[in-house]
């Protein structure tokens, strides 16, 4: 029956769940000095990875993991229908230039931070529906490419407050497919845009917290679930600040799940780094998901496993011109 799939009023749910097939991730030097250091498949030597500017760099990183990611399930580009990825840079050109290079298909995907689980989200629509037997779901940022287009080159030398976070230089890419044995995308929650006011750039988990906060409520709420249904519930990369902020507003919601609750940007690192606040971009809970998380669902530490990644939606002109932050969180349910 056409509209079945839906739950409530943000969520679908899909019949035939789409298969996590292989996964890959690239991290820079600093993240690859974390905790999990161990749990990615490359770590670049420096952020330039043989290249004369960053965003080619950028660019050869997501290239470089999305080939991996095929690879560990024997495929070659060809082999995918369609790549569904983004990044953070105007036009997303280090997508558009991956894609070029691979000859994949391509839809071009733009969730500033929550572009990740936008990927996975879309794409597993599309498996679900019939369109697609193989999807390649993708995302990436670099440190210095982000700060370049959104604050000030890293020559200047300026001071970043406490609130600040650390863009993350790091790739993440899954294969999704129609049928296999893996860990399964069983839900997905669409986010809504929350613009709550906040204008300061250098404080994006604040302007972020509330949209994940709504998203989280309404996966659970339309679902019928409690928080406990889920091993872990993630976010994306609120940072230490953006975290706080959020159980805040889990009490108020009466959202209550900890202890299983945790956020990509503040185990990204592990505070030997200086990184303000926490990690960040399209990279941070790409990384993440297909380094640790997706390691642990395959030693079967965790079986349920709930990403919210956010997002910031602002551009270099409205932040220059003191607009407020409109945020979004996305969100997939991943069962093994």
């Amino acid at each position: 029956m056409p509209g079945t799939k839906k739950r409530g009023r943000q969520t679908v749910v899909f019949d035939t769940p789409p298969i996590l097939s292989s996964w890959a991730s690239i991290v820079g030097p600093k993240e690859g000095e974390g905790p999990w250091g161990n749990d990615f498949d490359l770590i670049m030597p420096d952020y330039l990875l043989g290249e004369e500017t960053w965003e080619k760099a950028e660019n050869k990183m997501l290239k470089q993991t999305i080939e991996l990611a095929l690879d560990k399930s024997g495929l070659n580009p060809q082999d995918a229908e369609v790549l569904l990825a983004g990044d953070l840079l105007n036009q997303l050109v280090s997508s558009n230039f991956a894609a070029a290079q691979l000859s994949i298909p391509f839809l071009g995907l733009y969730g500033a931070c929550s572009t990740m689980v936008e990927a996975i989200l879309t794409g597993s629509m599309l498996v679900d529906g019939g369109f697609y037997e193989r999807v390649a779901a993708a995302a990436c940022s670099h440190h210095y490419t982000a700060e370049r287009q959104f604050r000030f080159p890293t020559e200047q030398g300026v001071q970043k407050p406490p609130s600040s976070q650390w863009t993350a230089t790091a790739a993440g890419a899954v294969i999704l497919e129609s049928s296999g044995s893996g860990p399964r995308v069983t839900s997905a929650t669409v986010g809504r845009v929350i613009d709550m006011g906040q204008t300061d750039a250098n404080d994006m988990g604040s302007a972020m917290a509330p949209a994940a906060a709504d998203t989280i409520r309404m996966h659970l709420q339309d679902l019928n679930r409690l928080p406990d249904y889920y091993d872990l519930i993630i976010t994306g990369d609120l940072g230490k600040l953006g975290m706080a902020i959020l159980g805040q507003l889990f009490v108020r919601d009466g959202v209550v799940p900890q202890p299983n609750y945790s956020d990509c940007g503040v185990l990204l690192y592990d505070g030997k780094q200086d990184i303000g606040s926490g990690g960040s971009g399209c990279g941070c809970a790409a990384s993440m998901l297909c380094g640790p998380l997706l390691k642990k669902m395959f030693k079967a530490e965790i079986k349920k496993l709930l990403l919210v990644a956010t997002g910031a939606l602002m551009s270099p002109i409205t932040s220059f011109q003191g607009s407020t932050i409109p945020a979004i969180a996305h969100a997939v349910a991943i069962e093994y």
